[in-house]
């Protein structure tokens, strides 16, 4: 959403040519908003959000079993800084057997092992 971060054209690139349907999970949102009104202004929090009504994204939601996952996970990475939502992302992934993840946040990613596969590809390369 940000032109002048250095990662942009790689993510815009990766969204544009995307075929898939994407899913962003809910909780990722409270730090997309978060980072919006940190760097930027309200105007692109309104634009996502039309972007997600007209289903540009789907929202993916947490389901209750995915507390127990998310538990497991932040119990087992708490040294590597492992918070609530990247360990929801990927309680998530693991849960839609998806074995790649779009993401920025690769050394936390890298990190943590999926139950589904040895690891996610991470997108964009």
């Amino acid at each position: 959403m940000d032109r002048s971060d250095r990662d942009h054209a790689a993510s815009f690139d990766l969204l544009r040519n995307s075929n898939e349907q994407l899913l962003v999970p809910s909780p990722v949102l409270m730090e997309v908003d978060w980072l919006i009104r940190q760097r930027m202004h309200s105007g692109v929090l309104i634009a996502l959000l039309d972007d997600i009504a007209a289903g540009a994204y789907q929202i993916t939601d947490l389901l209750a079993e995915d507390y127990a996952r998310i538990r497991e996970i932040t119990g087992r990475y708490a040294d590597g800084g492992i918070g609530f939502v990247d360990a929801a992302v990927l309680a998530i992934t693991e849960r839609l057997n998806e074995p790649k993840l779009a993401t920025l946040d690769r050394r936390h990613f890298a990190m943590m092992r999926p139950r589904h596969i040895a690891a996610l590809e991470l997108l964009p390369v």
